[in-house]
């Protein structure tokens, strides 16, 4: 007797106990061999008074079990709640989110009848690293985390997802034109880590027309890796011109557990009125079977669930009277499933998982090379509201000492001093980059905190500031628009 695999599993807010019953009978039904552990996570717990929605006992069960098969939960809006996707996603290093992304031609409606496109989603950095600061009245900020060695195992598990699974090319999208370090550096490593695969075809994309091509001739991508944020958009794009979000599961990988969803939310709008579709829940499973090593279960559920499809039988959200043949609730589309266990799909192409590869995490990330870092100034941000720039301009010459220089001036990334446009709109967040006064020393952290000493001593409230380095000799900072 083959052993079950322990997994965990949340039922989740809105329709996601509906579809996670759904989603279960199905498996039952087919075979799966699951010790199921059930946790509460979600708004439940959020409301009780914990803020990141998931208490001590879950955890211990999700690094016990290493799998979570989890339904969409709802996040309170305000009150500081963070959410408990991107909280797991990084809590237990998932760093890779997978999510195929596939037609079902002439059976769901959709413009694209060949798309077959799997997004690969950095996880755990860019903007979802969440710190984010009010510094001004005017202004807030967020900051843009891209690492190198979090780059490097999203751009591997890419090309490895590839060559698993036979597809021919990987594309990276970026918008490294204007975010020349951190896109930047996804970019460079894309390029580094794609010539060791020679075999796959490789591609770059500036993210605003890739994702207007992606819109327009999905065809023409296979697997698609992108940072966190552009990911996450495109991969909602790609499964609804797919056919429906609805139908799209995802895979959340790390080196030491997994987690599987459907990309939709908990549409509490829809909930308990048997509506809902499970497809993308149920999905999301297919990919958890192939991934506990139980690919039989997964092909036949896979099989059952596109002759389903394929035979009309669909929910509200897929229904159209001129392909479907019957309208079925959350309950009876589960039914509908289950009745095909054994069967495969006559038009819809067959899937076959028989030596399928696991989801695995591939996240060897090449030894540091030693750089040269040198401190070669600092930006210092002042809130501001006293003048125009050339006022500030002239106080800060001043206050700038005799080691030191200040060399410009930006509002909002634009040059506004010195010679600045009196077009230029500017806010009270002002960045005020000063430099070795002969251009090419080194500046060291004492200079720094007399220069923010005397910045204080004249009254002026400094609220952040940020070093500049340059490594093996190449500027580490950005530039000002204008400079």
């Amino acid at each position: 007797m083959k052993q079950h695999t322990p997994i965990t599993v949340a039922y989740g807010d809105g329709i996601g106990p509906e579809i996670m019953a759904a989603t279960l009978h199905i498996l039952q039904e087919a075979g799966a061999r699951l010790e199921i552990e059930t946790i509460e996570v979600g708004e439940k717990v959020y409301l009780a008074g914990n803020t990141a929605g998931i208490d001590a006992r879950a955890w211990e069960s999700l690094r016990r079990t290493k799998v979570f098969l989890k339904a969409p939960i709802t996040t309170p809006q305000g009150g500081g709640y963070k959410s408990l996707n991107v909280t797991t996603r990084k809590m237990l290093g998932l760093y890779a989110n997978v999510r195929p992304c596939v037609s079902y031609h002439p059976f769901v409606e959709t413009k694209h009848p060949a798309m077959d496109v799997v997004i690969v989603r950095e996880n755990e950095e860019d903007l979802y690293a969440g710190i984010e600061y009010r510094q001004s009245v005017d202004v807030t900020q967020a900051l843009k985390i891209i690492s190198r060695p979090g780059t490097e195992k999203i751009v591997r598990y890419a090309f490895e997802y590839a060559v698993r699974n036979g597809r021919k090319k990987v594309t990276c999208f970026t918008k490294d034109n204007i975010l020349k370090v951190t896109d930047g550096l996804f970019h460079k490593i894309f390029d580094e880590v794609g010539a060791q695969y020679p075999t796959v075809e490789k591609e770059h994309w500036i993210v605003d027309i890739g994702a207007a091509k992606l819109a327009d001739t999905p065809e023409a991508f296979d697997v698609v890796v992108l940072p966190n944020l552009y990911g996450d958009v495109l991969s909602d794009v790609a499964a609804q011109i797919a056919g429906s979000v609805g139908l799209a599961g995802s895979a959340n990988i790390g080196d030491h557990a997994a987690m599987f969803e459907a990309i939709h939310g908990s549409a509490p709008r829809r909930a308990g009125q048997n509506l809902a579709n499970p497809s993308g829940l149920l999905l999301a499973a297919v990919m958890m079977l192939v991934h506990i090593g139980q690919p039989d279960v997964a092909e036949r559920v896979h099989n059952a669930w596109l002759r389903t499809i394929e035979d009309g039988v669909h929910t509200y959200d897929i229904y159209d009277a001129n392909t479907s043949t019957q309208k079925v609730g959350t309950r009876e589309f589960a039914q509908a499933v289950v009745a095909r266990l054994g069967q495969r799909p006559q038009t819809l192409r067959a899937v076959s998982y028989a030596g399928a590869p696991r989801q695995t995490s591939v996240s060897v990330v090449s030894p540091r090379a030693a750089v040269a870092k040198r401190l070669v100034g600092v930006d210092v941000f002042l809130d501001w509201t006293a003048g125009g720039p050339d006022d500030l301009g002239r106080t800060l010459e001043q206050l700038a000492g005799g080691d030191l220089k200040l060399s410009m001036i930006s509002n909002r990334g634009v040059k506004v001093y010195p010679d600045g446009l009196p077009e230029t709109f500017t806010v009270d967040h002002w960045r005020c980059r000063f430099v070795a006064r002969d251009g090419t020393s080194s500046v060291s952290h004492a200079q720094i905190v007399a220069l923010l000493q005397r910045v204080a001593g004249a009254g002026l409230d400094f609220i952040k500031t940020e070093h500049l380095y340059t490594f093996d000799g190449q500027r580490g900072y950005s530039m000002a628009q204008g400079e």
